[in-house]
């Protein structure tokens, strides 16, 4: 004898049920994955700009870098535990990446299933170089995050064998006088710009927020925000394989 779990007629469903199944049926559509991309991309975008603007720190010596680097894990404190804070940034971080990352590759199913034939033909009137690497580009950002974090926060030997924990400044100086550890970190935020200039101009439209005339103004943004965040990246390795931070 089985149990029924159809709805008693005239009783209402759940109402956290309701919530539920409205945001999974809007997340499983199109255009849910396309906002929720963009969303998710205005805290990574955000994040970037932020972690670049910090690093700066870096041109003002050992102190002041290990200084802001501690405060990192301090920040909140004594209101909350040493390193709580951090902890819930890095979980926002780490769940707009999961949906980030999983909304572009269903999208990309999606197209390939739309059209499982490639055209024979491609005359690509509007699309920037950018936008046609969009997607391999974020796989490579990806990697590169990973080996980011073993290389300059996790410590791992492999990739860093003059990992010292607690003195993020030597760890930055030290990894990038290795000139390839350097051309990675420079190929890489060459990637970071092309995929920000893109993802900015892509994210007005879809979350709305595009009208006529519009355009000059989107482009410029994402423009400037992407050569903000690339120079100033490049400045780090370059810096330091120049001498001019030691």
């Amino acid at each position: 004898m089985g149990i029924r779990s159809d709805p008693v007629a005239g009783v209402p469903p759940p109402q956290g049920n309701v919530r539920m199944s409205w945001w999974l049926k809007l997340y499983g559509s199109d255009i849910g994955k396309k906002a929720t991309m963009a969303i998710t991309g205005i805290v990574l975008f955000g994040f970037v700009m932020v972690h670049m603007l910090g690093n700066l720190k870096l041109y003002f010596g050992a102190a002041h870098y290990n200084e802001y680097s501690h405060w990192l894990r301090e920040v909140g404190a004594p209101a909350f535990p040493p390193s709580s804070l951090l902890w819930v940034f890095r979980i926002v971080l780490l769940v707009a990446v999961a949906l980030h990352v999983h909304s572009a590759y269903s999208l990309t199913l999606t197209n390939m299933r739309a059209r499982p034939v490639d055209y024979a033909r491609r005359d690509t009137l509007e699309a920037t170089h950018a936008a046609r690497t969009m997607r391999w580009g974020g796989v490579a950002l990806f990697l590169f995050v990973v080996y980011h974090l073993a290389h300059l926060t996790w410590g791992w030997r492999v990739v860093h064998p003059d990992f010292v924990a607690g003195d993020a400044y030597h760890n930055v100086v030290s990894g990038f006088r290795m000139w390839w550890v350097s051309a990675v970190y420079m190929a890489a935020q060459v990637a970071l710009g092309l995929h920000l200039y893109h993802g900015l101009s892509s994210m007005f439209q879809s979350l709305g927020w595009f009208r006529p005339g519009f355009e000059p103004s989107r482009r410029l943004f994402a423009q400037v925000f992407a050569w903000v965040v690339t120079l100033g990246n490049l400045s780090f390795p370059i810096a330091v394989l120049t001498g001019i931070v030691r």
